[in-house]
């Protein structure tokens, strides 16, 4: 079965897209291609943060993280090459529209005060990149297990040549822009 997003970017997304931009082509027409979501975790202040955050984010998508270690050693920030810096998940296909589905639909709107996202964390070449404060505001996590806040970055990375073209097609899915 085809996750709801999926069908919705295939029966009207595409054609409003079509339309609104004057694509000739269906291949130029942009889609979401992945979702990386990453959490960074300070473990030298205090341990057992990292499991915990792989728990979490494990159970946020449904996949199992992988953990990045550090590349080179940097004195400032006490931190020695090969160290665990954080974890991540990257989603594709169904999964991928799964997870925005929920992101869109049921996290987002549980942020206080939420008043939507900012439409100027694009990079100039149809990637968007927010961040989350706080990782409790997915339904799938037990408020009483958390141990550790922690907040999370989420990349959206679409085949959209150009930022504008990335946005109608965020906002198309149900992305909350703020005005």
């Amino acid at each position: 079965m085809k996750p709801r997003l999926k069908e919705k970017y295939d029966q009207e997304v595409k054609s409003a897209l079509k339309t609104k931009r004057g694509y000739t082509n269906v291949h130029q027409i942009p889609a979401v291609e992945k979702i990386v979501i990453n959490m960074g975790v300070s473990t030298s202040k205090e341990k057992g943060a990292l499991e915990e955050a792989v728990k979490d984010l494990a159970a946020i998508t449904g996949r199992k993280p992988v953990i990045n270690l550090s590349k080179k050693s940097v004195a400032n920030f006490k931190l020695r090459k090969g160290q665990t810096v954080g974890c991540r998940v990257t989603l594709r296909r169904e999964v991928m529209y799964e997870f925005l589905d929920r992101l869109i639909s049921t996290a987002l709107p549980r942020i206080r005060d939420f008043r939507g996202v900012s439409p100027r964390q694009f990079d100039g070449r149809g990637t968007y990149s927010l961040g989350l404060p706080d990782q409790t505001i997915f339904p799938e996590i037990e408020l009483d297990k958390i141990k550790f806040n922690q907040g999370m970055d989420i990349t959206i990375v679409t085949t959209a040549p150009t930022n504008e073209e990335a946005y109608d097609l965020l906002k198309l899915l149900g992305m909350p822009f703020s005005k």
